[in-house]
């Protein structure tokens, strides 16, 4: 069983009072250490029927407001986020024996911010965004790929239109925000902040 010692023990006095600056710090590190993909993080949703389903997004915002992904307004998670409007999502930072955990609720960017982020996205990014039929079922590869190389013909000059009841932003809006880390003998670090009042309450939950 592996040990965690990479890091000095985790203390509160260490820790900035404001959960999105400590995350910021965080997220610094993994980018420096050189994790394949710093911003990916799961993302837990539960459905109409309180049936939970997991997968990996990315990070692609990040201010006061909280933490913003997005995804095809079809898809699983979309269906699942109009039912039950409220999301967790965890980051893993091996390289860093570290783990940010996080939970609240979840709402829709505007339009404007959502055409703002896709427009800053390559143009066979965007192509593919409008091609997928997130989380329906397709035929073959062969079907999606024929899909995906005649919108890319048919934009190859021509802006790729963005239609923002089939794809946009979310923004999760933390109420609980948990920084973990490991030490020896499994007697890890648990340093959670909880909105209280408008503002964040620091405790430290055993491991």
């Amino acid at each position: 069983m592996p040990q965690y010692t990479s890091n000095p023990p985790l203390l509160e006095a260490d820790v900035d009072q404001d959960p999105i600056t400590q995350f910021r710090r965080w997220l610094d590190d993994a980018i420096k250490v050189g994790m394949i993909e710093p911003i990916a993080m799961t993302l837990a949703t539960v459905d109409a029927d309180g049936r939970p389903s997991a997968r990996v997004v990315l990070l692609k915002g990040l201010d006061a407001e909280g933490f913003a992904f997005y995804t095809n307004y079809q898809s699983r998670k979309a269906r699942a986020l109009a039912a039950r409007p409220y999301a967790a999502a965890t980051f893993w930072w091996d390289r860093l024996e570290r783990s940010v955990r996080i939970e609240g609720a979840v709402e829709k960017l505007t339009a404007t911010e959502s055409e703002a982020y896709f427009r800053s996205r390559p143009q066979g990014s965007q192509v593919a965004a409008i091609t997928s039929r997130q989380s329906q079922v397709v035929g073959s590869r062969a079907e999606l790929d024929t899909r995906l190389a005649e919108n890319l013909a048919r934009y190859a000059t021509d802006p790729v239109p963005f239609d923002p009841a089939q794809w946009g932003g979310y923004r999760i809006r933390p109420a609980l925000i948990e920084f973990w880390q490991g030490r020896d003998n499994r007697s890890h670090d648990r340093l959670v902040y909880r909105q209280i009042d408008g503002g964040w309450q620091l405790q430290r939950l055993e491991p």
